[in-house]
């Protein structure tokens, strides 16, 4: 095995599982999820500058993941075509909280799962994503407030 390979499988074990969760979240599927997992990771291997530090490392894995996510969903937005007009509108179920996290909008999830899952600060995200720490708060603020709701319609 040579040192790229090693150092591959390294960055992969390490970061995979977190990156995996970002993007089931995000795609709402696991094939997909794996797919955009596999992109993310060829990029790392093909495409990646050298990283001084492993938080740079990780941010970056990260900010290739949130791409590839809205790159393949606009994709599929564009190529699905309009929604019918007299689709009913979805309905809040017994779901548990990451299926509706998963229902949020992609901006607000995206804070959602890097700031709880992940454990990733406001400047962490902001770093990542590439927006002001007044944005982050603002997501996670109205990500908050969807979820009270959703979870208040319920009861």
């Amino acid at each position: 095995m040579t040192e790229s390979e090693r150092l591959f499988e390294q960055v992969y074990r390490t970061y995979g599982p977190s990156l995996y969760r970002f993007c089931l979240i995000q795609m709402k599927n696991p094939a997909d999820a794996e797919d955009v997992l596999q992109e993310v990771f060829c990029k790392r291997l093909y495409r990646a500058p050298g990283f001084p530090s492993p938080e740079q490392e990780r941010r970056w894995l990260f900010r290739v993941a949130v791409n590839q996510c809205r790159d393949e969903l606009r994709r599929r937005r564009r190529m699905a075509g309009p929604l019918p007009e007299d689709l009913p509108a979805p309905q809040v179920t017994d779901l548990g909280l990451w299926e509706r996290v998963a229902a949020l909008p992609e901006k607000q999830r995206t804070v959602v799962h890097l700031h709880y899952a992940e454990g990733d600060s406001v400047q962490e995200i902001a770093e990542v994503l590439g927006v002001t720490a007044s944005a982050v708060k603002m997501r996670l603020a109205r990500a908050r407030a969807a979820l009270r709701q959703a979870w208040e319609v319920e009861e």
